[in-house]
């Protein structure tokens, strides 16, 4: 789950950087898990993150769910705003 998890965020930080911003312009994420027993681990990742970058951490919520495409684990969805 915690490769998983920082590929998701990874992959987020390639978007947000592409459209010309940073992870520390991310004000909101909305996590969405198919175990939340899996929460301590993303939680963890989420933290490790934010921190190397230097960010404050964006609001968040999490969301269990039955089934992520591809039969992965975890997706992460993130609002950035030009400041």
């Amino acid at each position: 789950m915690s490769a998983q998890a920082r590929q998701s965020l990874n992959n987020v930080k390639a978007i947000v950087e592409a459209a010309g911003l940073t992870v520390g312009d991310i004000v909101k994420t909305t996590v969405f898990v198919k175990d939340l027993n899996d929460f301590a681990t993303v939680n963890a990742t989420y933290e490790a993150f934010f921190t190397e970058h230097n960010a404050t951490f964006p609001a968040r919520s999490c969301v269990e769910v039955a089934r992520l495409p591809k039969d992965v684990k975890i997706e992460i969805e993130a609002i950035a705003v030009r400041r």
